[in-house]
C-alpha cells in the first residue's frame, strides 16, 4: 500500500539541512513549506541524530559550509550513504567546479544543486527523488520478501516440486541415513547436498566433498583410502584418504556411478563394516561418516545392465531425493534470474538490470537442457556483454529466440511489418528451385515432388524464369 506522505499533497516530507550558515536555514525552510518540514544540523550530535531518524527522508548538505572545502563535506556524505541507503541525498555547493558533480555522485548524492537555488524545482526534484527511493526500497522489500519465502539454505525455488525437495531435506538432515541425490546435469545436485548438511547435526563436522569423474581411475583409490608410505611408486609418505578425513561428518561423492566395479566392491564394504582401510596398511580404521551420493544417471538401468553392483545400489538408493529440471519448476525462472542479475551485476560494479518482461516470457517458455547451471550461464554473459540497463528480447542467446513460441510472431513478422505477396513469392521461388535441383532440372519430377500439376509447374518455371523446358 502507498504511503500517504509519497504524494505532493502530503503534510509534508520530513528533511534534514546539514550546513554551518543558520542563517541560510530560515529561508529554505519558508521556501520548501509546506511541502518539506526542515530540521536544520550543524552540530555532530544534530547530524548523527538526523541520520538516525527514520522519519526523515532526505538531507540536503552545503558542501561549503562543512569542515574545510568540500573534500570533509563529501566524505560525510559518504557516511551518511553507508549508513542509511534508503534517503535521498542533495548536494548544494556555490563552487562552478566541473569535477565536484562526479565526485559528489560518487560519495553517494541523488542530487546536485548550484547556489541560488531555484526552491520551485527543488521541491520537484526533490519530492519525485523522495519518491522514487520509497519505490525502490518497497520493490526491493517484496523481492527480499518473496526471495526468503523461497529460499532454503542457498537454494532458490518457491514451486512446488522444489518445495517437495525442502521438504525431504528436512526429514533427512538430523538422521545418519544414506541419501542419493538424483537429477539431470545442472540441476543443482551438489546444493541439495550441502543444505541437508547445513540443516543437520552434523553442520560443524567435516563436509569433504569428491567429483568422482574428475579424478583419473588410477588415482581415484588412493584419493578415496588413503596409502601406506611405499604403498606403490612415488608413495613417499603416508596419506589420509577421503572417507577418513570425512570422520564425524559427511562424504559427499557425485558421479558414483563413474566407480568401477573394484571400488564400488571397497566402498560397499565401508558402508557395510563403518571400517577403512588404507592401501598398504594392514589393518583397518574405525570410521563414522554420513555418505550423500549424487549421479545424474539411471541407477535402475545400470543395474541392469551389470555396470553398477546391485548390493551397493540398495546401500546408497536407502532416501532418494529427486531434484526436478528446471523445465518442470513452475514460476522459479523469475527468481533465479533475479537472484543471479543481483549477484553478477554486483560482482562486476553494474547496476542492477532489469529483464523485460517478452525476454522473461520466452526464458520461461524454453526447455533449459543444462538446467539452473545453464541460466546462470546466461544471465552472466547478458551481465557482462550487455550494456543496455534493460535486457531485452533482442539481447537473448538466438536458441533461446528460436526455440520460443512467443517470439515466432517477432520473428515472422517484424515491428516494421513484411510485403506478403514479396514473401510469398520468394517462398514459391525458394520451393520450385529446390524442387528442380533436387530432380536435376526435370520439371515433370519436381511437379510430383512438390505434388502440383504439371502444367502449373510448366507455369511457375516460367514465371519466375527457372529451369529448362523439357
Amino acid at each position: 500500500m502507498r504511503d500517504p506522505e509519497a504524494g505532493f499533497s502530503s503534510p509534508g516530507y520530513r528533511i534534514a539541512i546539514i550546513t554551518a550558515e543558520s542563517s541560510t536555514f530560515p529561508d529554505m525552510q519558508h521556501f520548501l513549506a509546506p511541502r518539506f518540514t526542515a530540521v536544520l544540523a550543524q552540530t555532530e550530535n544534530q547530524i548523527e541524530k538526523a541520520v538516525n531518524d527514520t522519519s526523515i527522508r532526505a538531507v540536503l548538505i552545503d558542501l561549503d559550509s562543512i569542515g574545510e572545502g568540500s573534500s570533509d563535506a563529501l566524505r560525510l556524505m559518504a557516511d551518511i550513504r553507508q549508513l542509511r541507503d534508503d534517503i535521498v541525498l542533495v548536494a548544494i555547493t556555490r563552487t562552478n567546479s566541473r569535477s565536484l558533480p562526479l565526485k559528489s555522485s560518487e560519495s553517494g548524492a541523488d542530487e546536485f544543486f548550484l547556489a541560488p537555488l531555484d526552491f520551485q524545482e527543488l521541491q520537484i526534484v526533490l519530492a519525485r527523488a523522495i519518491e522514487k527511493r520509497a519505490l525502490q526500497v518497497e520493490g526491493r522489500r517484496i523481492v527480499e520478501q518473496a526471495e526468503s519465502k523461497a529460499a532454503f539454505c542457498g537454494l532458490i525455488g518457491g514451486s512446488e516440486s522444489m518445495q517437495r525437495v525442502y521438504q525431504a531435506i528436512r526429514a533427512v538432515a538430523d538422521s545418519n541415513t544414506t541419501v542419493a541425490i538424483r537429477g539431470e546435469s545442472g540441476t543443482g545436485k551438489e546444493l541439495i547436498a550441502s543444505a541437508i548438511v547445513q540443516s543437520g547435526s552434523r553442520r560443524n563436522k567435516p563436509y569433504i566433498c569428491l567429483n568422482c569423474s574428475a579424478i583419473p581411475e588410477s588415482l581415484i583409490e588412493s584419493e578415496l583410502f588413503g596409502h601406506e608410505k611405499g604403498a606403490f611408486t612415488g608413495a613417499d609418505s603416508a596419506k589420509t584418504g577421503l572417507i577418513e578425513s570425512a570422520q564425524g561428518g559427511t562424504l559427499f561423492m557425485d558421479e558414483i556411478t563413474t566407480l568401477d566395479h573394484g571400488l564400488q566392491s571397497k566402498l560397499l564394504r565401508v558402508l557395510q563394516e563403518h571400517v577403512v582401510q588404507r592401501i598398504g596398511a594392514r589393518s583397518s580404521k574405525k570410521i563414522d561418516f554420513r555418505l550423500i551420493a549424487a549421479t545424474n544417471d539411471d541407477l535402475e538401468e545400470l543395474v541392469k545392465q551389470g555396470r553398477f553392483r546391485e548390493d551397493l545400489y540398495y546401500r546408497i538408493n536407502v532416501v532418494p531425493i529427486f531434484v526436478p529440471p528446471l523445465r518442470d519448476r513452475d514460476g522459479d525462472i523469475p527468481l533465479l534470474v533475479d537472484h543471479f542479475l543481483r549477484i553478477y551485476c554486483t560482482a562486476n560494479n553494474k547496476p542492477l538490470k532489469q529483464l523485460q518482461p517478452d525476454a522473461l516470457e520466452i526464458m520461461e517458455e524454453y526447455g533449459w537442457p543444462g538446467n539452473v547451471r545453464e541460466l546462470e550461464n546466461m544471465v552472466q554473459r547478458l551481465v557482462l556483454m550487455n550494456d543496455s540497463h534493460v535486457i531485452k528480447a533482442e539481447h537473448l542467446p538466438q536458441q533461446l529466440l528460436y526455440s520460443s513460441a512467443s517470439s515466432q510472431e517477432a520473428i515472422l513478422i517484424p515491428e516494421e511489418g513484411v510485403n506478403f505477396d514479396a514473401e510469398m513469392e520468394r517462398i514459391e521461388i525458394a520451393y520450385v528451385t529446390a524442387a528442380l535441383n533436387r530432380t536435376k532440372g526435370k520439371k515433370s519430377a519436381a511437379a510430383a515432388l512438390l505434388r502440383v500439376d504439371p502444367q502449373r509447374m510448366k507455369y511457375l518455371c516460367r514465371k519466375h524464369k527457372l529451369g529448362v523446358e523439357n
